[in-house]
């Protein structure tokens, strides 16, 4: 039975994390451990995806959070270190492109264990983002790349990344939008508590470091919400909610704030929006698995194929005219594309570990 390290820490690995732990478990073949750095460490951004997702309690949590990058990624490396010279692991599994993912990447080669990143691929070509420069690190230094897209395929051929160790997989978020969809909406009791009725808002999340540290950006995107045919209800993210208040800016008054909410509710949320507006690459995604238009408050993103299928609308929060794309009449884009695989990325991911 081949033994895997999970490295969690924010609140996309830990969906993905909930679909391929399903499937290690399911297979047979694999004792898992999850170690948590403690990334998200606010219990509404953390302890509740385990609880809902039905993810196994983490046997770690480093509980490293809320310092800068530099910072965070050197005690992660340390703490994840320290457990993997313990665990000594077949596989460390790492998600996505957060500090959590390069320190888990880092500590891994260094100790010569095998590494396999899920998400690989990815490119935004914009070095300013810290994801960006710790997806294209953890890339180069994985075994196995598991690819969610032919265009993820593709981006790491031109980077001389080949050969049967990458794997065109689909994408595990789109296994849990099938997976977790129905719950949702059987269990979520989030529209009548909030008392929204479907289509009748628009669902906004912003957390970004490029736009919560720019006073003009973020200012920008606010005036965006009050020009917004619909009320605009933003689960606020406390990085966001301290940089608002710390730059003086005011919240219009068609904005409803919420605290973050749950996988489920948020899911629920999604689903019913009239438009969703966002920086999260994760959300960019969940609201086309819902079949609701996108609004990308960034000057690039990794999911090309949503803007190429026109589900999805990239527009920079730099720009002038930011508030006229919160009075535009948003339409679904073609409905037939499958981009993002058949919904069973993790099943796939679970079957490529066993024989590599």
């Amino acid at each position: 039975m081949k033994r895997i390290v999970t490295i969690v820490g924010a609140r996309p690995q830990f969906i993905k994390a909930a679909m391929v732990s399903r499937a290690l478990k399911s297979s047979g073949q694999f004792s898992e451990i999850v170690l948590h750095t403690g990334q998200h460490y606010d219990k509404n951004m953390s302890d509740i995806f385990f609880d809902e997702l039905g993810i196994p309690k983490p046997d770690y949590n480093l509980g490293v959070g809320g310092g800068g990058h530099g910072q965070n990624t050197g005690r992660m490396l340390e703490g994840i270190e320290s457990i993997l010279n313990k665990e000594r692991p077949d596989w460390v599994l790492v998600y996505g492109d957060t500090d959590s993912t390069l320190a888990g990447a880092l500590a891994a080669v260094k100790l010569l264990i095998p590494l396999a990143h899920v998400e690989a691929g990815l490119r935004s070509y914009n070095k300013q983002m810290p994801e960006e420069i710790n997806r294209r690190l953890t890339d180069h230094a994985s075994d196995l790349l598991f690819a969610p897209t032919l265009s993820a395929i593709a981006t790491l051929a031109k980077e001389g990344i080949v050969g049967p160790q990458v794997v065109n997989v689909g994408d595990v978020m789109f296994d849990a939008a099938r997976t977790f969809g129905e719950v949702a909406a059987k269990r979520s009791k989030i529209l009548q508590e909030l008392g929204l009725r479907s289509k009748s808002y628009i669902l906004a999340t912003v957390h970004r470091q490029e736009n919560t540290d720019s006073r003009e950006r973020l200012g920008n995107i606010l005036v965006g919400f009050s020009a917004a045919s619909l009320p605009v209800l933003l689960p606020l993210h406390p990085r966001t909610k301290q940089r608002i208040a710390s730059l003086a800016l005011d919240i219009p008054p068609n904005v409803r704030v919420i605290d973050p909410v749950g996988y489920l509710d948020m899911t629920l949320l999604e689903r019913n929006a009239a438009l969703v507006a966002t920086d999260s690459g994760g959300v960019q995604k969940e609201a086309y698995f819902h079949g609701v238009p996108c609004l990308t408050l960034r000057d690039e993103t990794e999911w090309t194929e949503l803007i190429e299928l026109g589900w999805n609308t990239l527009v920079s929060p730099g720009r002038a005219d930011l508030a006229s794309f919160f009075r535009a009449n948003y339409r679904e884009g073609a409905g037939d594309a499958t981009p993002y695989g058949n919904g069973k990325a993790a099943e796939a991911i679970a079957r490529e570990l066993v024989v590599y």
